[in-house]
């Protein structure tokens, strides 16, 4: 009887553990209106690395990143970034925030309800996707990086 109950226990375990939310597409779309660039398709920057940045204006570590990316967006010509605001806020209320803390980089508003149908839903914030020049995802990153750990990665399919 001890026999079968640890069997049924360690499938059980292993059927659980196994578990996994849905993956990203791995050559995901994302087609979304910026604040001030007019529409930004990922597919028109097949070519080039692409970090799709999930952010907030609450969350702390996003906003050290804003500075980072918008260096790291200007000084490497093989990269583009696209910030998506992913929180309740109103357009009026993110531009007058945008202000304060400006990114050279378009952003864009994303409905907490209805995120881009190709990338998870984010865990938590920030969450950033580096998609590489043929478009498909190359790293996905929960928490905060930095242009350095952006670099490191490129560089390394580079070599």
């Amino acid at each position: 009887m001890k026999s079968w109950l640890l069997l049924l226990l360690s499938l059980f375990a292993t059927t659980v553990g196994a578990a996994e939310p849905a993956a990203a597409a791995k050559t995901p779309s994302l087609v979304v209106t910026t604040l001030d660039h007019g529409e930004f398709d990922l597919a028109k920057h097949r070519g080039q690395w692409v970090l799709v940045n999930f952010w907030a204006t609450w969350c702390s570590p996003c906003l050290k990143e804003i500075p980072d990316f918008s260096a790291f967006d200007k000084q490497r010509e093989d990269v583009s970034v696209i910030g998506l605001a992913f929180e309740e806020i109103e357009e009026a209320d993110l531009r007058a925030f945008l202000k304060e803390h400006p990114a050279g980089y378009p952003i864009a508003r994303v409905d907490v309800f209805d995120p881009p149908k190709d990338f998870d839903v984010p865990r938590g914030l920030p969450t950033s996707w580096l998609i590489a020049p043929d478009g498909s995802v190359a790293e996905k990153y929960l928490g905060p990086i930095t242009s350095a750990d952006l670099a490191r990665r490129i560089d390394q399919d580079k070599k």
